[in-house]
């Protein structure tokens, strides 16, 4: 009753006219922006971050939830017209859609994605405003030791199962924690890799730094990979869908819906694995198979809503705990502390009506892509038609405004360029950026909780390991760190095993399976950094 009534408050709130204006501006432009080509939700959002930025915190976030859902729906646009996925969760989007627009169903196409967006979003917005607050019950019964195990656990496992190679994951992520180091030592008072620049003191602002890393960093990298080759865009009519669709749609969309919750919330979990695990499922359940690789509806509802419920599913981590599971959860979290605002086990206590002004506003949000964007649809087509250095020209241009707005200084468009070429730089020799971005946010919050920590305990490092908790995520931490030698023993075992008829080419298949799963996962990483060098 307690969450009903602060969520029922939240409404209160978030239909005022000015919130409701806000929460309009901000569908239309997240739509506006993410579904242009090469433009995934994490960069719509970073971009788009700025813009919010001199507006009082309620009606901020309440555009920024607009912003967040816009950039989501705005991906399987390009996916389904341009086979050109945002990121690598609009991979499985991309499969059939696109060739159920190149059959001349583009309409039906983009009608279960929007449809299927709106039905697993609001579920997925449903269970945030139950599960956020039993997960604060929890997360405030957590002492120092078990919330800086926690934070590292998040660290270790989105940097471990990024992209092909370990390695480049934890090279970024110690970029990302030096660059927290920058500025004035809480406790000491010594500054700390500012070089003798006194603009420094205070640390590099997070939204410069996101602004530079995805959108400067990207324009670059397509900058120096531009092909003039005209794309080919797929006419699209009005969107909608016949009974027939209706029948096989339904089901995919409930489906996807109970793989991505979960997914999205859990460290590491993303939307990559969710929307595979509803494409498979649909391609088993389906009663029409010869239609998968053709143009399957099921292919394309399926994905779409498990893509979605794990963007609902990130917000529980970041606004119960304040860990970011994904790209676009870091940036949000970049828009909350850039307000003074910390996400964790007292927000909801401390910035309760914020909390559920927002929560509140995911659900109209929801709402408003459905009725917008459907009848908007042609519109966003003929967007894709921009052409790419105009495109990239205008993103730069916004970059730099909303970078020097922050503080209206001159360095910060210094550090714009320079954390820009470091963007461009960690594209051309693949780390992935998620890790520098979490390294950053999580850093100083990380080294705070150390040291609370060691100061509980006189300094004494066993005390990282005085809750019953902490010795768990950190058996899990373990596991993680070890996993890959381990397979690797496994899997040369077995292939230095004689055969064995049945039973070894079982064992063969399944490693077959893994080595595939791995080629999946790589391929995640190239798509989500390197699609830009097509057309």
């Amino acid at each position: 009753m307690d969450v009903w009534s602060s969520l029922m408050d939240g409404f209160a709130t978030a239909l005022t006219p000015m919130n409701f204006l806000y929460a309009v501006i901000g569908v239309i432009l997240g739509t506006a922006v993410g579904v242009l080509p090469g433009l995934g939700p994490a960069m719509t959002v970073a971009l788009l971050l700025p813009v919010t930025y001199a507006l009082e915190p309620t009606s901020a976030f309440i555009m920024f939830a607009g912003i967040y859902y816009g950039g989501m729906y705005g991906g399987s646009t390009t996916s389904i017209l341009l086979n050109t996925p945002g990121e690598s969760s609009s991979v499985v989007t991309a499969i059939e859609g696109n060739k159920m627009a190149k059959a001349g169903r583009a309409a039906q196409a983009l009608a279960t994605a929007a449809i299927g967006s709106f039905v697993a979003g609001t579920i997925g917005t449903a269970l945030l405003a139950v599960c956020a607050p039993i997960v604060v019950k929890f997360a405030v019964s957590l002492g120092a030791p078990s919330y800086f195990a926690i934070m590292v656990l998040a660290l270790l496992a989105v940097t471990a199962v990024l992209g092909s190679s370990r390695l480049r994951g934890f090279a970024s992520l110690g970029l990302g924690l030096a660059i927290g180091l920058v500025g004035m030592d809480s406790v000491t008072g010594q500054r700390r890799l500012t070089f003798g620049q006194p603009l420094l003191a205070d640390g590099l602002d997070i939204v410069v730094v996101a602004v530079a890393i995805f959108a400067v960093g990207e324009a670059l990298w397509v900058a120096a990979h531009l092909r003039r080759t005209p794309m080919h865009i797929i006419p699209v009519g009005q969107p909608w869908m016949g009974k027939k669709d209706w029948q096989r749609s339904w089901k995919p969309w409930l489906r996807g819906t109970v793989f991505g919750f979960p997914f999205g919330a859990l460290p590491a979990g993303g939307a990559e694995i969710p929307t595979f695990l509803s494409y498979v499922t649909e391609k088993r359940l389906t009663k029409h198979p010869e239609e998968f690789g053709k143009g399957a509806i099921e292919g394309v509802a399926g994905p779409e809503a498990a893509n979605n419920a794990a963007a609902a599913g990130t917000l529980t981590p970041m606004l119960a705990l304040g860990l970011p599971t994904n790209a676009t959860a870091a940036v949000m979290l970049a828009a909350f502390t850039s307000y003074g605002i910390q996400p964790g086990p007292q927000l909801f206590e401390s910035e309760g009506p914020l909390v559920w002004a927002l929560i509140a506003s995911l659900f109209i949000g929801n709402l408003l892509l459905l009725l917008i964007n459907l009848p908007l649809a042609p519109l966003w087509a003929k967007l894709l038609q921009l052409p790419r250095p105009y495109l990239y020209a205008g993103i730069l241009f916004f970059a730099t405004l909303g970078a020097y707005s922050v503080n209206l200084q001159a360095f910060d468009l210094v550090l714009l360029l320079v954390l820009g070429a470091l963007g461009f730089m960690m594209r051309r020799f693949g780390l992935p950026v998620l890790p520098l971005i979490l390294g950053v946010i999580l850093g100083p919050r990380i080294e705070g909780q150390l040291r609370k920590t060691l100061q509980l305990s006189a300094g004494d490092p066993a005390g990282l390991f005085s809750e019953p908790i902490a010795v768990v995520i950190y058996v899990i931490i373990a596991l993680i760190l070890l996993w890959p030698f381990a397979y690797k023993l496994i899997r040369r075992s077995r292939a230095a095993a004689p055969p064995a008829g049945g039973a070894t080419t079982a064992a063969g298949a399944s490693v077959l399976a893994t080595d595939a799963n791995d080629a999946v996962h790589s391929n995640h990483d190239a798509v989500y950094s390197d699609h830009k060098e097509r057309p």
